[in-house]
Order: structure tokens, then C-alpha cells, then sequence
């Protein structure tokens, strides 16, 4: 089956660093991906072109812009009802911000090193389990009962 989304291009990055943090200080990060424009190309492809923000309240911000495009036999239709609503079928609408996310994500957590903010995703937590401590084989006692040795 083929990819609905293809030739993700990015137009504009702009990343900032407002303010030092400060020690002990919780950041709210939130991230954002939003369609500025779908337009129709044929019935069966639209470019959509988009926004994807991460802002880390007043310590700084990374904004990244660009377009794609989406293959479908729908996508036209999509795209006139896009004009009327602002709205994408939830399939489709699916498809088009997981696209963004999986493009733009990598790009702001490489921002988001080089201005010593924290990355937009959290990082995995690696834990060790610590090794079961061996059975202790049961003993008989002079009766026959198993008895913890």
C-alpha cells in the first residue's frame, strides 16, 4: 500500500531562547501542529501546507513550517470540504498530523539541544531490574515436612 503523504518540505524554521532557566524551575512544554492552507491539486491529491510549534512558556520557542502532499482517492473532496470547515476527515486529518509530528519532532528536538532547552518529547526512562534472589531449596526436617533450609 502506498504512502498517502509524500514530499514533506520544510519552509521556514525559527527557534528562540528568551530567558536562562532557572534552577528547580518546572517547564511546561506544549507542541502544536496546525493546516494554514489545504488546497486541491486533483481529486485524488491536495498539498496541505502547515505550522508545528513548541513553546516552553516564557523560556523560549521553536516554530517550523512547511507543506506536503496527500495522495488519496477522497483528497480533492477533502480538500473543498477543508475550504467550507477547516476540517480534514478524522482519518485523513490523522494521517496528515502524524506526518508533521514524525517530520518536525526530530527537527525541534535537534533545536531545542543547540539553544539548551529540554527536548518537546520525553525521553525514555531506562530502569535495570534488579535480579530475583535465587529460591532457597526446602529441606526435609527429621518428620518429612519441607522445612526452608
Amino acid at each position: 500500500m502506498a504512502m498517502p503523504v509524500t514530499g514533506i518540505v520544510l519552509r521556514s524554521i525559527e527557534a528562540r531562547r528568551f530567558a536562562d532557566a532557572v534552577p528547580n524551575q518546572q517547564i511546561r512544554v506544549d507542541h502544536n501542529s496546525n493546516l494554514t492552507l489545504v488546497a486541491k491539486e486533483a481529486t485524488d491529491r491536495m498539498r496541505v501546507e502547515f505550522g508545528y510549534t513548541t513553546s516552553y512558556g516564557p523560556l523560549g520557542m521553536v516554530k517550523i513550517e512547511g507543506a506536503l502532499q496527500f495522495t488519496d482517492p477522497n483528497a480533492g473532496t477533502a480538500a473543498d470540504g477543508w475550504a467550507a470547515t477547516r476540517n480534514l476527515p478524522p482519518e485523513m486529518a490523522q494521517q496528515v498530523h502524524s506526518a508533521i509530528m514524525s517530520h518536525a519532532v526530530p527537527e525541534a528536538v535537534g533545536l531545542a539541544k543547540e539553544l539548551r532547552l529540554p527536548p518537546p518529547i520525553p525521553m525514555p526512562q531506562i530502569q535495570f531490574q534488579t535480579p530475583a534472589k535465587p529460591a532457597v531449596p526446602a529441606v526435609p526436617d527429621r518428620y518429612g515436612n519441607p522445612e526452608v533450609g
